[in-house]
């Protein structure tokens, strides 16, 4: 089997191959937003209403889930990263799902209280931006790798606040949804111009992973602002 030792790094390919990762690399997020949906449409559907509110019935059940979750996406990161091809397929369509259990409570809310419109409205946003950000840095060739270390602190920084909110029981509110927002695209732009360097020619699943893992948090926390909004109407 082809081990990725003997694939280029996307910076020393050719104009063709780059091209080719990056043409594979965009579809693989699209690939990524249709599993979750999929995911999500089955967990709307099929899910109880009560088994859907307990998970935020209690900041500790919320907290644990979300600590599974991110360890399990710990481990598909790394699926989506392996020589085996469909090892990097599992990785993607496990994280589209985590990702969907994750959005399940959010995704009902905004459907049975506010409307299906809401959502789409922030996934254009969304995409509208995460597509701005992206072509910002393939057009410009703008390095953004210095972003690293404030993502780094600003995920532990967000990681605290979720956990001191949990053990003090205070709400998070419209300030923290903004900030995520700002990690988030910051996070874009640093995975954004991180693929020429990072990845080999054929690694574009576990590229694609990563943009549409950094989109998914850009989605969540623009629904949950545009929720919050609506709240006050």
């Amino acid at each position: 089997m082809e081990t990725l030792d003997s694939f280029n790094l996307v910076a020393n390919a050719s104009d063709v191959d780059r091209q080719t990762f990056y043409r594979k690399t965009y579809a693989h997020v699209a690939l990524g937003i249709l599993g979750f949906i999929a995911a999500e449409w089955f967990l709307i559907n099929n899910v109880p209403e009560n088994l859907i509110f307990s998970m935020i019935s209690s900041q500790w059940v919320w907290l644990l889930i979300i600590g599974a979750c991110w360890m399990v996406s710990m481990f598909t990161d790394k699926l989506a990263l392996s020589p085996d091809r469909n090892m990097q397929y599992l990785g993607m369509m496990l994280f589209a799902v985590i990702e969907a259990i994750i959005f399940l409570p959010l995704i009902y809310i905004a459907l049975v209280y506010v409307g299906g419109d809401i959502i789409k409205q922030a996934a254009v946003m969304s995409l509208a931006l995460f597509g701005g950000l992206s072509a910002v840095v393939l057009l410009t060739k703008a390095d953004f790798s210095f972003l690293r270390t404030a993502l780094i602190i600003g995920g532990f920084i967000a990681l605290g606040l979720i956990v001191a909110g949990a053990i003090f029981g205070f709400e998070l509110g419209l300030w923290f949804s903004v900030g995520m927002v700002v990690l988030a695209t910051g996070s874009i732009l640093y995975e954004t111009s991180q693929l020429k360097y990072t990845y080999h020619t054929e690694q574009y699943v576990g590229a694609g992973l990563r943009l549409f893992a950094s989109l998914m948090l850009l989605f969540y926390y623009i629904l949950s602002i545009l929720l919050r909004f609506a709240g006050r109407d």
